[in-house]
């Protein structure tokens, strides 16, 4: 199959393993028709609209051991923190001062926050902040605690499936499997969360078919956002050694995204520009509308090593603000301060 034929059968709906795959394949020249497209698609749906989230990365604890994250348990030499309920209104005030409507709380799976600490935190950013979008994104944790999160005001719940690949999660995320985190996103969803999921791009061990495979599986879910990125190595892993994924193969997964599911949220991620000077510049030109500045306190953001050098680690958050800003304006968009609710809505 070629691939005009293969594009404009995704652009269709007629979502299929052998067109994904064409347009994956795609060389240098022929993806500009690709990233035309999905702009096209975007323009069309948000205009120029950037939506703006204030991430708020409060703790780097983390129970689990994923083979790919620096935050995971086995990381002996990472210095830990938590911030407190104080450091995260701080924060929340920074946010609200800069403009933005959302707020995104990040962290690994800490078991120090029980879900009466964390519903306390909710509760109080809410009261505080009432018209505010909050989205959690704190890993896999029990459906009554979902349940309790969204009572106390949570709107919006990120938690990322990784790799469609059974198998492959297993390896790179020992003692957890891939169906409990897809329970986990249906049981979202029942819930009334606005849900955001995605999948890593160069996952050692990953194929193409593999990749593809993951994009079906987020057309199946349906997801109000996706948060798609390449793999960083981080030295401390198991996975120190390996290649970094593909930034051009991931432009290429989030220009068929934009196209197959053209209402979704897609972010232009920190790991394009950690890997790229001028990544999350090409995420907007290939259908991104959403980035998440971070405010998260200076002497704790470098501490938030999920792969080493990120982008905007070493700076504070009115310099991440300009630089987003800037990067907005260079790729002829607008950025926009409000919640930025799901299109389905």
């Amino acid at each position: 199959m070629s691939f005009a034929l293969a594009l404009q059968e995704l652009k269709t709906g007629n979502i299929t393993f052998e067109n994904i795959q064409t347009v994956l394949l795609a060389d240098q020249h022929t993806a500009s028709q690709l990233f035309a497209l999905a702009q096209e698609i975007r323009f069309a749906i948000m205009g120029k609209k950037v939506f703006l989230r204030g991430l708020i990365e409060f703790s780097n604890y983390c129970r689990n051991s994923c083979a790919y994250c620096g935050l995971n348990i086995s990381v002996k030499n990472q210095i830990r923190y938590r911030l407190n309920l104080s450091e995260i209104l701080e924060c929340a005030a920074i946010a609200q001062d800069l403009g933005y409507q959302t707020l995104v709380l990040q962290a690994g799976e800490d078991a120090y926050y029980t879900s009466e600490k964390f519903t306390s935190i909710i509760s109080t950013l809410k009261d505080k902040y009432p018209t505010i979008a909050l989205t959690l994104s704190f890993g896999l944790h029990s459906k009554t605690d979902y349940q309790t999160w969204f009572k106390a005001g949570a709107d919006r719940y990120l938690m990322r499936f990784e790799t469609s690949n059974a198998q492959l999660f297993a390896q790179h995320r020992p003692g957890t499997n891939l169906q409990e985190r897809l329970t986990a996103l249906s049981d979202l969803q029942e819930i009334g969360y606005q849900v955001g999921t995605g999948n890593l791009i160069g996952l050692p061990g990953q194929t193409l078919t593999d990749l593809v495979n993951d994009i079906l599986l987020l057309y199946k879910l349906q997801p109000d956002m996706i948060g798609v990125g390449p793999f960083i190595p981080h030295p401390a892993t198991l996975l120190a050694n390996e290649p970094a994924g593909d930034v051009f193969l991931a432009l290429k997964e989030l220009a068929i995204l934009r196209i197959i599911l053209p209402y979704v949220h897609l972010p232009a991620t920190t790991a394009f520009g950690t890997l790229k000077e001028s990544g999350q510049l090409l995420a907007l030109n290939a259908g991104a509308n959403v980035i998440m500045p971070n405010v998260s306190p200076e002497t704790s953001r470098k501490l938030y090593a999920i792969y080493p050098n990120k982008a905007g680690s070493l700076e504070n958050s009115t310099q991440t603000h300009a630089r987003i800003l800037n990067t907005i304006s260079k790729a002829k968009l607008e950025a926009d301060f409000s919640r930025g609710d799901s299109y389905k809505l």
